[in-house]
């Protein structure tokens, strides 16, 4: 049934009620994003995955205090010869990988140290999420702030932001890594104090992945401030004399939420890849437990003591691919061009 003229200038301008009674509210993008994520299973189940993970990484040193577990050797209130037998395989000699379940130790304790791997995988995942979420937070700003300037700016600003990305973007990040990570650690740790040095392999990663990890965002970042700078808000606030730091970040960055989050999405599982690898070669963190260092120990065991490997890898698997299909579900919700 159709609305007469007259019936619509009946109801007043401006009025929250629709013609039949129905309350109208808009809502913003980000709001319709949101929307779309809470409905979507998938994105629902890898959010409780990467939660769950999270909390288990942050209150690793919590949980191994009530399970009475202990993640390094230095830590241990027992010595390593009354759980390993060391007149053989140097294997424990109870749980596994050749006895039964341990509910002590429900991972079972490494070979060679009696160290917990419970308790080594949660430190592991503890300091892998903390690397990926420090260096991906660098990355994000270093990118945003750079994309947006080359973008808004015309000339010689440009060509060079956009020469120094293309430099970084040639340069092969491993050879880069293998070149930068002893040479900071050699630079900014002192002898004969392990603890200092795992602070600075700690930072060195870092700033590692950091330094080789701004120029797909920065580029991004700048491709959409382009067609951005053309718009009628932009052309008015340059003409009512705004300054141009205000134009950047009060009118251009609101209107960039949404590659910068797909972008952290994506950024995120990249750099737990990247630290477990690093430190799987040897150049990234050995002061401290990572899950990289716990797979390259445990290589050398993968026949005679398979728990010991496939802890961290499931663990970083399971990491991964949560946030992989989390920043795929993320990019569907916030692209207007998809339905779901």
């Amino acid at each position: 049934m159709g609305i007469s003229a007259a019936e619509l200038a009946e109801s007043p301008v401006g009025s929250d009620e629709a013609p039949e009674g129905k309350k109208l509210s808009g809502r913003s993008p980000t709001q319709i994003a949101l929307e779309r994520l809470r409905k979507d299973k998938l994105a629902v189940v890898c959010t409780v995955i990467v939660v769950l993970l999270v909390i288990l990484g942050v209150f690793a040193p919590l949980i191994c205090k009530i399970l009475n577990i202990y993640p390094t050797a230095e830590t241990l209130p027992y010595q390593p010869y009354d759980m390993l037998d060391f007149n053989g395989s140097q294997m424990p000699i109870k749980g596994p990988p050749e006895h039964g379940f341990w509910a002590a130790h429900p991972l079972g304790l490494a070979p060679q140290t009696a160290v917990d791997n419970l308790a080594h995988l949660l430190y592991g995942l503890r300091t892998s999420l903390l690397v990926a979420t420090v260096a991906t937070v660098f990355s994000i700003l270093i990118g945003i702030v750079l994309g947006l300037v080359a973008g808004f700016s015309r000339g010689w600003l440009d060509r060079i932001i956009m020469f120094v990305t293309d430099l970084f973007l040639s340069f092969p990040f491993i050879l880069g890594a293998l070149a930068m990570a002893p040479i900071l650690v050699q630079h900014f740790s002192r002898p004969g104090q392990l603890s200092e040095l795992s602070r600075v392999q700690l930072f060195s990663l870092i700033a590692i992945l950091t330094i080789f990890g701004w120029m797909g965002l920065c580029r991004l970042i700048r491709g959409q401030v382009l067609s951005l700078r053309e718009r009628e808000f932009v052309q008015a606030a340059q003409v009512m004399g705004v300054p141009t730091r205000r134009i950047l970040f009060k009118e251009l960055l609101p209107n960039l939420v949404a590659p910068i989050v797909v972008a952290t999405s994506l950024y995120l599982p990249a750099y737990v890849t990247a630290e477990a690898g690093l430190s799987y070669l040897g150049i990234g963190i050995t002061g401290i437990p990572s899950l990289g260092q716990t797979i390259n120990q445990a290589q050398n065991y993968w026949d005679s003591y398979p728990l010991f490997l496939w802890a961290p890898v499931i663990t970083i698997t399971v990491l991964v691919l949560a946030l992989n299909l989390l920043g795929d579900s993320i990019r569907d919700a916030f692209d207007p061009r998809t339905r779901r």
